[in-house]
């Protein structure tokens, strides 16, 4: 085995005995997902906590190996490595309020003398302002910084193991600029960080898809999520089989579709149907006798500067995407309070697209599934009541032809068998996966709110433009796992195997058998193989057990037999056989083969 820069590295002899690999049969009944189980049971993270684990011998070899290649393309890319504090002054979130934002999920501390601190998320608000208290010159820029450090989320439920819980590894980098455009540019740097994670994610032999992705809490303009592709993943990706388009269901585009004219005839008068104590649109549906894909379903949304009402309209069987509605106004929104949107007109939970008649300040917003005649129900603008009948041209009105105040647009999530919106004729497909890595481009959030300028060559202040890039260590580790098992235990992808090579003595006890096996130790540590020995006094099936269950890549058995015959057997944790008898001259130079 080599390093990333092609020299050779001698590989880490380790005998079992002088380790703690405490293996397990069964997991705790709690554990469900694949990753959960078979870390606990492989002796890889022991459970200290609710969402609170220890990552013994075997997981740190894990992550140490995933921290080195991060290390590697992270240096790779112009970035240069450095350690912030896990306990953050809370002042610090004074101008981003992402305190807030975070809420419960942000982690508190009180200290003796009442100052409150937080248990960083993540690092955007120190670190934007260790770079504003250094750098004043545009000539000090670009910069681009990392850490790898423990982060803290307080999950209401952890759960699925390292997947989602509240303590964890990550890397986290962050970048500095004068300009989007050009040399030294935002855009320059988030390319090469974007190189960097599918470099990282390659060398880690992971099967995973860049998917274009809404920047969620963190903010900023553009964004992209690393994802492990697994059937068991939380996350829904969508992606064209052809172009190679992929995005998660919150940024996903749909190709397009047909749209109504808004000229067809009503399918008759409209009729209010009383619908009490009928909590969603699949009983209503039922009640009325109307499918979900006939109804109407309208939210209300308020702009952020609280001048306009913006009512989203899809069908009742689709979901509205908050981010497409943000799109579709040209300003920020957020869902409508309740109470204030009781006392604007608004019936939650019964609105329809008449309200735009009703309400002067609004905008109209309609999906083009939406917006095709026939027969259509919708709320009734009063509690408990719905209709039969909606028609576009009848019920809204000349406002149709307004295009400040109705829009048809893309605004719903999108679903398997949508159009693809870079292939003509072709249906976008879904997959699950695991996210393990997210790049943003965030502009000056951070630095307006912090106020970080820097001299431009012209002496006038410049708002620093930011990005962000976050990688997450020991959710790589899980999400590895979750790809890439069997029934049998673990298979570790050799690059980040904890070792590459488990040697199964039959007979520990046995001088001849010691000394072959520690000749092969070394011939495979100067290959640059790392090799654990397992030289317990164990039966042989337990041994073996043991070996696929922690998932090493190589498995090499000196019994009398083979070393009789100058050999050892040799099997791929991937192979179903039984193995193969190579001779102990050779055995270095296979293994380094096969890996």
């Amino acid at each position: 085995m080599t390093d990333h820069a092609g020299a050779a590295a001698p590989g880490v002899i380790q005998s079992w005995r002088t380790t703690l690999i405490p293996t397990a049969r069964e997991a705790p009944a709690e554990a469900e997902s694949p990753s959960h189980v078979l870390l606990l049971r492989a002796g890889f993270i022991r459970k200290l906590g609710a969402g609170i684990y220890d990552y013994l011998p075997l997981a740190w070899r894990v992550l140490s190996k995933i921290c080195r290649i991060v290390r590697q393309e992270m240096d790779s890319a112009g970035a240069a490595e450095l350690l912030l504090p896990v306990l953050l002054p809370t002042e610090l979130y004074a101008g981003t309020r992402r305190d807030l934002d975070y809420g419960d999920l942000l982690f508190k501390v009180t200290d003796r003398k009442g100052a409150v601190a937080a248990l960083g998320p993540t690092h955007e608000e120190p670190m934007t302002e260790l770079v504003k208290a250094a750098v004043t010159s545009y000539k000090q820029l670009p910069l681009n910084l990392y850490q790898i450090q423990t982060k803290f989320r307080d999950e209401a439920r952890p759960r699925s193991g390292l997947l989602r819980c509240r303590e964890f590894l990550m890397k986290d980098a962050y970048t500095f600029h004068l300009a989007v455009e050009g040399p030294g540019g935002l855009n320059e740097a988030y390319d090469a960080m974007h190189r960097a994670y599918v470099n990282i994610f390659r060398r880690c032999r992971l099967d995973f898809t860049v998917v274009e992705a809404e920047s969620g809490p963190i903010g900023g303009s553009a964004s992209h999520e690393f994802m492990v592709n697994c059937a068991s993943g939380e996350d829904t990706i969508l992606k064209c089989p052809v172009s190679g388009y992929a995005a998660n269901v919150e940024k996903c585009e749909i190709g397009e579709r047909p749209r109504g004219t808004f000229a067809e005839p009503a399918t008759g008068d409209l009729m209010e149907v009383h619908t009490p104590n009928l909590p969603g649109i699949e009983e209503v549906g039922k009640f009325m006798g109307v499918k979900p894909a006939r109804m109407l379903k309208t939210i209300v949304f308020r702009s952020a500067a609280d001048v306009m009402w913006v009512l989203a309209v899809v069908r009742g069987d689709q979901e509205v995407n908050e981010g497409k509605v943000k799109a579709a106004t040209g300003f920020p929104v957020v869902l409508a309070d309740e109470r204030e949107a009781r006392a604007a007109g608004f019936s939650i939970g019964y609105v329809s697209p008449r309200m735009i008649r009703t309400v002067p300040a609004s905008m109209l917003l309609i999906d083009p599934d939406a917006s095709l005649g026939g027969f259509w129900a919708s709320g009734a603008d009063k509690p408990d009541y719905h209709v039969k009948h909606f028609n576009w041209r009848r019920d809204v009105g000349d406002l149709l032809d307004d295009p400040r105040r109705v829009r048809v647009t893309d605004i719903r999530n999108a679903v398997a068998g949508d159009p693809s919106p870079r292939a003509a004729g072709i249906s976008l497909e879904t997959g699950r996966g695991i996210e393990v890595g997210h790049i943003f481009k965030l502009g000056t959030k951070y630095s307006d709110a912090m106020g970080f300028s820097v001299l431009d060559e012209k002496q006038h202040k410049r708002a620093v433009i930011m990005g962000c890039y976050g990688l997450g260590v020991s959710r790589t580790m899980a999400a590895c796992v979750e790809m890439s098992h069997d029934a049998n235990g673990i298979v570790w992808p050799a690059p980040i195997a904890p070792y590459h090579v488990v040697i199964t003595m039959m007979k520990p006890e046995a001088p001849e058998h010691t000394a072959a096996v520690r000749t092969l130790a070394e011939a495979l540590s100067d290959a640059g193989i790392d090799v654990l020995i397992d030289d317990r006094d164990e039966r042989p099936g337990v041994k073996f057990k043991d070996a696929d269950l922690i998932g090493i890549p190589i498995r090499l058995t000196v019994g009398d037999k083979a070393l009789a015959e100058g050999s050892v057997e040799f099997k791929l944790r991937t192979d179903p056989g039984k193995g193969e008898s190579v001779p102990l001259a050779e055995a270095a130079r296979r293994c380094l083969a096969a890996l």
